[in-house]
C-alpha cells in the first residue's frame, strides 16, 4: 500500500513538471516548494532552475522549449546564479529567462536599504569634520545593525595590474553615488617630483612609492589620515593607477605614495593629475559618501528626497548570473545590477543570447565573455608578467594576453549580445571573445545594437566600451559614447566592425583613440566599415582615429564617416604598419591629417629593432611562438607576412621595421589640412596615394548643418572619384527591433 502511494505522488510530482515544462513562473511572493506554474510561482532563479533540472532527467526537452516567466520585482543574488552544461537547452528547444512583459525584473548583488533607516547625524566629531551644508543634509545608517557586515576593501588598480571587485559601493535611483572626493570637479596637478618611486616596467621591484610636492593646500586636511586613496595618471596620459596615501608631510608639502606606479611619477604635463577620495571631509555635495569600516556606518547625502527613493549597496563580489558550459540558453529584458565585480560572465558553451537586457551599476565589467587571469608574478610588471587562466574572474587579462597573444580564453561560439544598454560600469562595458586565434578558428560571437556608455567609473584607462579578442567576432550597430578612454579595443583576427555610432570618447586620455590595435603583427584581417566615428578626442591631448600602433598589419578601413574628430596625429595611424588600407571614407573637418605613417623605427623609437624583432624580441616571439607564420594555417591565409622577419642588416634592421603596403584611395575629405597624407620617417614611411577628393566645400550631402551625410545623387563627388561607393549612414548605429523599442 505505502508503495502505491509513493508511485502516485511521484506521478503526480512528474504531470505537475511536465505540465508546467514549457512554462515555468517565478514572483517574488512564490513558495519554492510550489510547483512552479503560473498559480503556483516559485520564488528564486535557483528554484525554477532546479524544476527543469529534475524535469530533464526523465525528460526529453519539450517542443519549443522551456520559458522561466519572471514576475516583477527585486531579486537580490547572496551568490552567483549558475547555468551550466545540465542547464542547457537545444537548437529547436532552447531554455528562455525572461522577464513577464512589460514588467521590471531585476537581478542585483545587493541590498537595499528603506529610506526610514537614515537618520540625522549627531555624532559632534563628525559634524565638525563636514562644512556646513553638508552638516545638515548628511544621513547615516547604521550597516551593522542591518546585518550588513562585508564591506569589501579598496585595493591597488590600474595600469598593467589586476582588475579587482569593488568595495562596497552606494546607488542611489539606480544612479552611482561618488565616494567623498576632492575635488568634486576635475583633478590636481602633480607638484615638483622629489622621488619618482622604483619603476617597475624597467624591473625595479623594491616597491617604494613615489614622492612628490602636492599643489593644493587642501591636503594638509588629511595629513594623519587613514586610508586615503589618489586616483589618477602618475607619468601617462594612458596609464592610469589607484594608490593609497602612505603620509602626507605639511612642513614640506610633500606626498608619499605607498606603493609604485608603473611607470613611476612625473610633473609638467596637463594629464599628470589626481583625485584624492575616500575622505569624510570631503562629503560635501550631494551624492557624495563614505563608510567607516570599523563601525559600519555609512554617511551619505542625498541628492534628492529619500520619500520613495530607492537605496542600494553592493554586497556580490562573483558574477550575478554565470553561463559556464551552458548552451542554447537565453537571458532576456532583464535589468542585472548592483555587484561589485562583473555582471553576466560567460564562459564555454554554444548559442548563448543575452538579449534586451540593462546590465548597469557593476564594479567592473558588464558583460564578460571568457576566463581571466590570476597574476602569480608578487609585483606590478609588464614584461615579467606570469599567471594562470581563471574563471569567474578579469584578474589581470591584459598582462596575460600580452604575454599569451595566443590564450583561447574559453569563450565558447556562436554567442550573442543583442539590443542591450551596458553602463555605469567599473571596468569596461563589454568583452567579446571566442575562437582559436593560433588555428584561426573563428568564434562566430557577436555584440549587436547594444547602448555602451560611462564605462570607466573605476578603471580609468584599458577597458574599452567593448574589448576583443580571439578570432572572427563582430561588433555592430552598436553606440558606443561618454567615455575618458577608448571605445574599441582590439586583439585578435579576423573580426568584423560595421554600422556602429562610435562618439564622445578619449576625452580625457592621451596617446589613445576610438579603435585601437597594436604590437602584434599577426593580428590580421580585420574590417572596419560603415562606422560613424564623431565628435571624439581631445585637442590638448595626442589622439588618433583608427590607431594601428606598433607593427600593426592588415586593417581594411572602408565606407566610414569621420566628423568632428579632434585627433591630432591622423583619422588614420600608424607605427610601422604593413598592409593598411584606407578606402572610400568620408571624412569631415580633420584638423590635421587624415592618414598619418610614422615609421617609427627610425624616429623616436630608434633603436629598439633588436628589442622587438631581434632573438628572444617581443615580436619574433609573437610571430613564431605564439603563433608561427611560416606553419599552417598562418603560412596559407598569411603570405603576406613570410618575409617580415626578414634581415635587412643582419642583428639590426629587419623587414617589419618598415611601412609597407599602405594604401589611400578613393576617400572624400572636407576641410582640414591641403595634403591629407603625412609621412613620418622618410623613404621607410610608406603609403600609396591614389584618387582622394579633398574639397573645402559641401561636396552635395544631405543635410551638412543637420549631420545628415548621405551623400545626394548628383554629388560631384561621384565624378571626382569615379567607382566611389555611396555610404549607409542611415544605417550607422542602433535600430528597433522586438527587443529594442526606443
Amino acid at each position: 500500500m505505502k508503495l502505491n502511494i509513493i508511485a502516485i505522488i511521484y506521478c503526480t510530482f512528474c504531470w505537475v513538471i511536465y505540465g508546467c515544462a514549457q512554462d515555468i513562473y517565478v514572483t517574488t511572493d512564490g513558495n519554492n516548494a510550489n510547483s512552479g506554474t503560473k498559480e503556483n510561482p516559485v520564488a528564486t532563479l535557483e528554484a525554477a532552475r532546479n524544476l527543469i533540472r529534475q524535469y530533464k532527467v526523465t525528460n526529453d526537452m519539450p517542443k519549443g522549449g522551456i520559458t522561466v516567466w519572471i514576475g516583477k520585482g527585486q531579486y537580490d543574488q547572496d551568490k552567483s546564479f549558475i547555468l551550466n552544461e545540465n542547464d542547457s537547452g537545444d537548437p529547436d528547444s532552447p531554455i528562455v529567462w525572461r522577464a513577464l512583459p512589460e514588467e521590471q525584473v531585476r537581478i542585483t548583488g545587493g541590498k537595499s536599504i528603506a529610506p526610514e533607516n537614515f537618520k540625522k547625524v549627531t555624532n559632534r566629531s563628525v559634524l565638525k569634520r563636514l562644512t556646513k551644508k553638508a552638516a545638515k543634509n548628511v544621513l547615516q545608517v547604521n550597516l551593522k545593525e542591518l546585518g550588513i557586515n562585508d564591506y569589501g576593501e579598496i585595493t591597488q588598480y590600474g595600469h598593467a595590474m589586476s582588475v579587482t571587485p569593488s568595495q562596497l559601493e552606494v546607488f542611489f535611483n539606480s544612479e552611482a553615488m561618488t565616494l567623498a572626493r576632492y575635488p568634486n570637479e576635475g583633478y590636481i596637478k602633480i607638484g615638483k617630483v622629489i622621488d619618482k618611486g622604483s619603476v617597475p616596467r624597467t624591473g625595479d621591484y623594491s616597491d617604494r612609492g613615489g614622492t612628490f610636492q602636492y599643489t593644493d593646500p587642501r591636503h594638509e586636511k588629511w595629513a594623519g589620515q587613514k586610508n586615503v586613496w589618489f586616483q589618477g595618471s602618475f607619468m601617462y596620459g594612458y596609464a592610469d593607477d589607484n594608490i593609497l596615501v602612505e603620509a602626507i608631510d605639511v612642513k614640506k608639502k610633500e606626498v608619499k605614495l605607498s606603493k609604485p606606479s608603473l611607470y613611476g611619477v612625473g610633473s609638467g604635463r596637463d594629464f599628470r593629475h589626481y583625485v584624492a577620495y575616500n575622505i569624510l571631509d570631503e562629503l560635501d555635495s550631494p551624492g557624495e559618501w563614505y563608510l567607516n569600516h570599523e563601525s559600519g556606518l555609512l554617511y551619505f547625502w542625498p541628492p534628492s528626497g529619500m520619500n520613495d527613493s530607492s537605496i542600494m549597496v553592493s554586497i556580490l563580489e562573483d558574477p550575478i548570473i554565470s553561463l559556464e558550459g551552458a548552451s542554447y540558453v537565453t537571458l532576456r529584458d532583464l535589468t542585472i545590477e548592483v555587484g561589485r565585480g562583473i555582471g553576466v560572465y560567460i564562459e564555454r558553451g554554444s548559442t548563448n543570447l543575452i538579449a534586451g537586457c540593462t546590465v548597469r551599476n557593476v564594479g567592473t565589467s558588464g558583460i564578460f565573455m571568457g576566463q581571466g587571469a590570476k597574476q602569480t608574478f608578487p609585483h606590478v610588471t609588464h614584461d615579467d608578467y606570469e599567471g594562470v587562466p581563471i574563471s569567474r574572474q578579469i584578474g589581470n587579462l591584459q598582462g596575460h594576453i600580452y604575454k599569451y597573444t595566443h590564450w583561447d580564453r574559453k569563450a565558447g561560439s556562436n554567442h550573442g549580445i543583442l539590443s542591450c544598454d551596458v553602463y555605469n560600469t567599473g571596468s569596461g562595458g563589454i568583452y567579446l571573445s571566442g575562437g582559436n586565434k593560433r588555428k584561426l578558428i573563428p568564434g562566430n560571437n557577436y555584440v549587436e545594437n547594444c547602448k555602451v556608455h560611462n564605462y570607466n567609473r573605476r578603471n580609468k584607462f584599458l577597458w574599452s566600451g567593448i574589448n576583443i579578442d580571439g578570432c572572427g567576432n563582430r561588433i555592430s550597430h552598436c553606440e558606443i559614447f561618454n567615455s575618458e578612454w577608448q571605445g574599441i579595443y582590439v586583439h585578435g583576427n579576423e573580426h568584423l566592425f560595421e554600422y556602429n555610432n562610435i562618439h564622445h570618447v578619449t576625452l580625457n586620455s592621451d596617446d589613445t583613440s576610438p579603435w585601437y590595435i597594436g604590437r602584434d603583427p599577426s593580428d590580421r584581417g580585420n574590417i572596419i566599415r560603415y562606422n560613424y566615428f564623431h565628435h571624439i578626442g581631445n585637442p590638448d591631448r595626442m589622439n588618433m582615429g583608427i590607431y594601428c600602433d606598433d607593427s600593426s598589419t592588415d586593417v581594411l578601413v572602408f565606407g566610414n564617416v569621420f566628423y568632428k574628430m579632434n585627433t591630432n596625429h591622423g583619422v588614420l595611424f600608424t607605427n610601422s604598419g604593413w598592409d593598411l588600407r584606407f578606402k572610400n571614407n568620408i571624412v569631415i573637418e580633420p584638423i590635421k591629417y587624415t592618414v598619418e605613417i610614422s615609421a617609427h623605427y627610425y624616429t623616436w623609437y630608434s633603436g629598439g629593432g633588436p628589442s622587438m624583432f631581434g632573438e628572444n624580441g617581443l615580436l619574433r616571439r609573437r610571430l613564431l611562438e605564439n603563433v608561427n607564420i611560416y606553419q599552417s594555417p598562418y603560412s596559407e591565409r598569411y603570405p603576406a607576412l613570410h618575409k617580415y622577419l626578414n634581415p635587412i642588416i643582419d642583428g639590426e634592421e629587419w623587414e617589419g621595421m618598415r611601412a609597407r603596403r599602405n594604401v589611400m584611395a578613393n576617400n572624400l575629405i572636407v576641410g582640414g589640412p591641403e595634403d591629407p597624407l603625412h609621412l613620418v620617417g622618410g623613404e621607410h614611411a610608406q603609403c600609396t596615394y591614389v584618387n582622394n577628393y579633398r574639397t573645402d566645400e559641401d561636396p552635395g550631402f544631405e543635410d551638412y548643418k543637420k549631420e545628415n551625410f548621405n551623400l545626394r545623387p548628383d554629388s560631384k563627388v561621384f565624378e571626382r572619384i569615379p567607382g566611389f561607393k555611396a555610404l549607409p549612414f542611415d544605417q550607422m548605429g542602433l535600430y528597433l527591433d522586438q527587443y529594442r523599442k526606443k
